[in-house]
């Protein structure tokens, strides 16, 4: 599993939540903070790297590149606009993978071109998370991105729930990533633990 990605790939706006939610079985964990300090951030960040040592999970860093190569992780997740100033040889040279954020057909050939290690595709479902310019991708577009990323993982995002899921992977997507419909449920622990079971067929496969 190391080198594969866990079909459940949790998204969380702060450590804190992390804190609840990783020792329930997460093995994927991408933290997403935003509008924080660089001394906030560096916190966070290395409070994260910690726990998922401890844990035996992988994190992703979302966006702030240059802390992760500072401070480590397994992953550095960027969207399109981030590709402008990261480093990506700098990310490699530190044996940290990437990630991708894609929306279209340009941004999914501007992806592929950077070998990641995985591309997402979002949003498949109408999601109440932010104002986005696309509209729901859909299943269809999920089995079309899973033609061109070939061998490349691909993760879907946006709108899903654990009773979304077989659609999903059926369509080809090989990781589901969730923010909403746990930060936002009324039991978070109880909603993650619902979406590992949920996940359980797909990960004993790998």
């Amino acid at each position: 599993m190391k080198n594969r990605l866990d079909p459940f790939y949790l998204i969380v706006g702060n450590v804190e939540l992390l804190e609840r939610l990783l020792p329930l079985g997460v093995r994927l964990v991408q933290l997403r903070v935003k509008d924080k300090s660089e001394v906030e951030l560096n916190r966070q960040i290395a409070r994260a790297r910690d726990l998922c040592v401890a844990q035996g999970a992988q994190l992703v860093v979302n966006d702030h590149w240059r802390i992760a190569l500072d401070l480590g992780g397994d992953f550095v997740h960027l969207g399109q606009e981030d590709l402008d100033s990261a480093d990506i040889p700098a990310i490699r040279r530190a044996g940290m993978r990437l990630g991708i954020s894609t929306h279209d057909e340009q941004e999914l050939e501007r992806a592929l071109r950077c070998e990641p290690a995985y591309v997402a595709l979002g949003p498949i479902y109408p999601t109440l998370l932010k104002k986005m310019k696309w509209g729901p991708q859909g299943l269809d577009r999920v089995r079309e991105w899973k033609r061109h990323a070939g061998k490349t993982p691909l993760v879907g995002i946006g709108g899903l729930t654990p009773e979304r899921l077989p659609g999903l992977f059926a369509a080809g997507a090989d990781s589901a990533a969730v923010v909403t419909d746990i930060q936002a449920a009324p039991d978070p622990e109880s909603r993650c633990r619902a979406w590992i079971a949920a996940t359980e067929d797909k990960r004993a496969s790998l």
